[in-house]
């Protein structure tokens, strides 16, 4: 019982589908770090689909990529989206990191969040545009449910900025050895998952989701002393949008040869 309502706990939290909700006890709230990589698969599932669908109606890149760069905002409700502008705004205030913690809880939207989540959504569009692929469309698809299996494993392991918010409450109450292994298990089913779709490209893939974890962890103990909610949000992002480069990189090279 306690999994089912982590499960349903977590999906009311990280998506916007409607969910019987439950109290946030510290038992109900073990494993919900667990099911978070599951929003990811759903929107992944939702951005195939729409592929599909474009190929059959013969319907256009431009048309293809923004919608399909707008699905996971529909499904999270731009959940992360939130978080990627607040640490934007805190890491170009270039303040000291008590400040920059400050800016983080701001609800205001400053210029450097809008100016780097407009920079965000054209490198986002841009790279979907180019991966027309389907091996390549799977493998991206798989790095949504693969971005949160890392933002989960982060959550538990890396040192945190702050005792309080809400990331410091799900990390405080989850029962980390089990988090810590359901999440690595789910990532490397995941990552032999995109593998099998191709090889070079799924490892490719993973390689820049790993890539991004490890200069999160580095620009996020230089510029907060660790790991907030609202960063977490930035990993989400960040590590999606490097994931969709260099798919459309490999894309591109599969064009030219």
């Amino acid at each position: 019982m306690q999994a089912i309502k982590s499960f349903l706990i977590a999906v009311s939290i990280y998506s916007a589908v409607p969910v019987p909700g439950f109290e946030w006890k510290e038992d109900n709230m073990k494993y919900v770090f667990c099911f978070f990589p599951w929003i990811g698969a759903l929107i992944g599932g939702c951005i195939y689909l729409w592929g599909y669908l474009c190929s059959i109606y013969h319907i256009g890149a431009l048309c293809r990529a923004a919608v399909a760069v707008a699905i996971p905002i529909f499904i999270t409700g731009g959940f992360h989206v939130d978080g990627f502008m607040d640490t934007m705004d805190a890491i170009h205030s270039y303040n000291t990191k008590e400040r920059k913690l400050e800016i983080l809880k701001d609800s205001h939207i400053g210029a450097f969040a809008v100016i780097m989540l407009v920079a965000y959504g054209l490198a986002f569009f841009g790279a979907f545009s180019e991966i027309e692929n389907v091996a390549l469309l799977k493998i991206v698809c798989g790095g949504f449910f693969l971005s949160r299996c890392l933002c989960g494993i982060s959550a538990v392991s890396f040192p945190l900025a702050k005792k309080d918010g809400m990331l410091s409450l799900f990390a405080g109450s989850s029962h980390k050895k089990a988090v810590k292994g359901s999440l690595y298990l789910q990532s490397a089913v995941c990552i032999l998952l995109m593998c099998y779709w191709s090889f070079p490209a799924g490892l490719t893939v993973a390689a820049a989701a790993v890539v991004s974890l490890a200069y999160y962890f580095y620009r996020c103990r230089k510029e907060f002393g660790g790991i907030t909610g609202d960063t977490a949000g930035y990993f989400v992002l960040l590590c999606e949008v490097c994931m969709a480069a260099a798919a459309a990189f490999i894309n591109m090279f599969l064009c030219s040869v």
